[in-house]
């Protein structure tokens, strides 16, 4: 099972880079965090954040693997704990399938990425930056990963 970070946005500050980088390498072997960064649409003038959203929303679409389950990080979507989310990544390794976690860009996601999610995932009710999404997101996924292999990585 391969864990895709879709997220929306290039050009990231050297301490996203580094922080992302930090825990996906981390990761079990049969769990590798690779991510895939997204070029944002051209803003100009002249047209609107929905048609900016719409590009992007095309750009995500594209990338997602066949088959792949979908996560869309949302301020709106559902909350849970590290230990739930161990849990679903249990069930979706014994599922087999591929995970595609997508983060939108700096004027959020289009209607429709939201409406094409398996799983709409809140890590906080707080607006973050999308690019402390990409590091808060492999920092949990490792935390979960570590939970499953009884790595004392996370303390209660």
């Amino acid at each position: 099972m391969k864990l895709l970070v879709l997220a929306v946005g290039n050009r990231m500050p050297a301490w996203v880079t580094s922080g992302f980088e930090e825990y996906a390498k981390r990761m079990p072997r049969e769990m590798p965090v690779l991510l895939k960064e997204l070029k944002p649409a051209q803003r100009s003038r002249a047209a609107d954040a929905g048609r900016w959203l719409q590009d992007e929303a095309g750009r995500i679409s594209d990338a997602v693997p066949a088959g792949a389950l979908r996560v869309v990080l949302d301020e709106h979507g559902r909350s849970f704990p590290t230990r739930r989310l161990a849990g679903h990544l249990e069930r979706w390794r014994g599922d087999g399938r591929d995970i595609a976690f997508v983060i939108g860009g700096a004027d959020g996601l289009a209607p429709a990425v939201r409406e094409s999610a398996d799983l709409l995932w809140s890590l906080s009710p707080l607006t973050l930056p999308h690019g402390l999404v990409r590091v808060v997101l492999a920092e949990q996924l490792y935390r979960a990963a570590s939970l499953l292999a009884n790595h004392p990585y996370h303390r209660e």
